[in-house]
């Protein structure tokens, strides 16, 4: 894992985001809101960037999957954690009741593109369980223990963990 990206050595600001960020309002606003703010910014920055990178010092990624029904692209930013296993998402929708729609496209067509960097990069997703996933899990909370309170308000869902090979 990069060390660089853990909450411990985030600076003020990036640190003081994260935990608003993972309160129960900011992730009301943020579920409708982020993505939009995001998005303009990445164009701008020809993909090396989103707002909500540049802020809380996360490493933001668009995913690029086919639909779970439709077959049609979908792009979704979501944070790509780095580990020594390689780049993992983790589907907490905010701690939504319901795991969010890229996790569904994944586990339907888990071929797709990552852009970052302002590459692009074809990965295989794989959903990992158990054992695997717990370990996984708490190197993203290292990162961002918003996580943390995002599973409290799931409701018992147990939030998808998938690592991207190929990237």
């Amino acid at each position: 894992m990069t060390e660089a990206l853990t909450f411990a050595r985030a600076n003020q600001l990036q640190r003081a985001a994260r935990t608003l960020v993972a309160t129960g309002p900011a992730s009301r606003i943020g579920i409708h809101l982020f993505h939009r703010l995001d998005a303009p910014v990445f164009r701008l920055t020809r993909g090396r960037h989103t707002l909500s990178s540049l802020v809380t010092g996360l490493p933001v990624v668009y995913l690029h999957t086919r639909g779970a029904r439709s077959g049609q692209w979908r792009t979704s930013p979501v944070l790509g954690v780095p580990t020594p296993e390689g780049l993992i998402v983790i589907g907490s929708n905010y701690g939504q009741a319901r795991d969010p729609a890229w996790s569904h496209n994944l586990r339907a067509h888990p071929d797709g593109e990552l852009e970052t960097g302002g590459r692009r990069r074809m990965f295989r997703a794989v959903e990992v369980h158990g054992e695997h996933r717990r370990r996984l899990w708490r190197a993203g909370l290292e990162i961002y223990p918003g996580w943390q309170s995002y599973e409290l308000r799931a409701q018992g869902r147990e939030i998808p963990v998938f690592i991207l090979e190929g990237v």
